[in-house]
């Protein structure tokens, strides 16, 4: 039946009505909100164009029942996996917990240690330390410190020989002679002090090494455990994508089979009603000779029920039409309208086949009194079987009503889960931005040992005061540069 409305009229939802050919090639999306997600769902269009394919209805049922259980049986296989995986982690967990509790125990116990192991917890110990010191070595400030107490050691030392050789008085052989002796030494100690540098360089040059080799290591196994983790969260999330995207196959296909069996439900009502009124009519043929005045007030009312008939057919294709461009409505009150329309069909079916009967029966009761009997087990039959068939469509629309909450309520659980997962995102990063503080302070107050350690070594040389409190101011601006005089 065409649509009464004008052509530039607007839909439910504000948009302009589009013409009927550009309207068949695009597809619909119908946006659902609700307070706990939001949803948008594609509802093609159809192509007047091109030719339906026509299945069997046992063939159709076959392929849907196929398709549902390769799905189950997916999921079975999908769930099996996981709860398999999730106790291997678990048993890793515990294995991992007992073996801590084991070292923790077994460090708690006072053993006695021997010398061999004390001796081999101390050259450890200092081992760590001196790594310690050379990674310390390497950072920008402590170079710095290093130029600039080496600065002054060779300004004292050009200020000491320049006094030496200003104070010529007496004595000046003996004067030379000592200064020689100073050299002599000095370069003596210069010459032992670069060979153990270039021992101890060659030393720290192999721990930097070993230490560098630990630390490749460790970003390997940290990278590889994080590409793992990647792929894992890659695959769930296909894997949820793919799901997701069967279960709106799944219900688009149960839409159209529910709106295919009730329009075949449709037909075949009508079928029996006009099956129903052309056997009476046959019965009734015997007697039209002498009832033409009945007979025709027959046809005009079987003409005037045919046209109340399709009145309620065309009626009830335009409120489809309607239903279809309003874009599918919350789910339960689309359930809910569609029940009480076909309530309210039924009943005015049922009204209008009692009101038929009723007069028919007053009409020909002299005639057809014999035949009563029959009418009435006839139509109870008739109208049991139309009961348990709406008893029937009640159950299974409460049915898919149910399976409906479970998957919102499946999803409102995803929704949740990646909130949770989120949150626990947001609290590890800002535990690692509470480690990288402490671990810049921890920086700074090993800056300052090493600060008073050079200071000492400068004082204990035997260096002026002047120049270590020289050496100490410079320091204190290269280490906090942004503390003012």
């Amino acid at each position: 039946m065409p649509s009464c409305r004008p052509k530039g009229a607007e839909t439910l939802h504000g948009n302009p009505k589009k013409d009927q050919s550009q309207e068949n090639n695009e597809e619909e999306k119908l946006l659902i909100i609700t307070k706990d997600f939001i949803r948008t769902l594609r509802i093609p269009r159809k192509e007047p164009q091109r030719k339906a394919i026509t299945l069997p209805s046992a063939e159709f049922e076959q392929i849907i029942s196929t398709s549902r259980f390769l799905i189950k049986e997916e999921r079975e296989a999908l769930r099996k996996t996981y709860e398999k995986e999730k106790e291997e982690k678990m048993i890793a967990a515990e294995e991992i917990k007992c073996q801590i509790q084991e070292v923790d125990l077994s460090q708690s116990k006072d053993w006695e240690l021997s010398d061999l192991e004390l001796e081999a917890q101390t050259r450890a110990r200092r081992l760590v330390e001196q790594a310690n010191d050379l990674k310390m070595e390497e950072e920008d400030e402590i170079k710095q410190l290093n130029q600039l107490i080496l600065g002054t050691q060779c300004q004292a030392t050009g200020e000491t020989s320049g006094l030496h050789d200003g104070g010529g008085g007496r004595k000046p052989a003996e004067s030379l002679e000592r200064l020689n002796e100073l050299r002599k030494q000095k370069r003596i100690r210069g010459r032992q002090e670069i060979c153990d540098q270039i021992q101890q360089n060659l030393e720290e040059r192999q721990i930097r090494e070993e230490l560098k080799e630990q630390e490749k290591l460790q970003l390997r196994k940290e990278q590889e455990n994080r590409n793992r983790e990647d792929l894992k969260a890659l695959e769930k999330k296909l894997l949820d994508k793919k799901l997701l995207q069967e279960e709106i196959v799944r219900l688009n296909a149960e839409v159209a089979k529910a709106k295919e069996r009730r329009t075949e439900e449709e037909k075949q009502a009508d079928l029996r009603a006009k099956e129903y009124l052309q056997k009476k009519l046959d019965r009734e043929a015997e007697y039209e000779a002498e009832q033409k005045r009945i007979k025709k007030e027959k046809e005009v009312e079987i003409a005037r029920l045919r046209a109340q008939q399709q009145r309620a057919k065309d009626y009830k294709a335009e409120q489809d039409e309607i239903r279809a461009k309003r874009r599918q409505e919350a789910e339960e009150r689309k359930w809910r309208q569609k029940e009480k329309e076909m309530a309210i069909k039924k009943a005015r079916d049922e009204a209008t086949l009692r009101a038929a009967r009723l007069e028919q029966v007053q009409n020909k009761e002299y005639c057809l009194s014999i035949e009563a009997g029959r009418e009435k087990a006839t139509f109870e039959r008739v109208l049991k079987v139309q009961q348990e068939k709406m008893a029937k469509q009640k159950e299974e629309e409460e049915k898919k009503r149910q399976k409906a909450q479970q998957h919102a309520q499946a999803i409102r659980q995803q929704v949740k889960e990646r909130e949770l997962s989120a949150a626990a995102k947001r609290k590890e990063m800002f535990k690692e931005a509470d480690r990288r503080l402490e671990e810049a302070k921890q920086r700074q107050s090993r800056l300052a040992e090493i600060k008073e350690k050079k200071l000492q070594q400068l004082r204990a040389i035997g260096l002026s005061e002047k120049y270590c409190a020289q050496v100490e101011r410079k320091a204190e601006k290269l280490l906090h540069p942004h503390l003012k005089n």
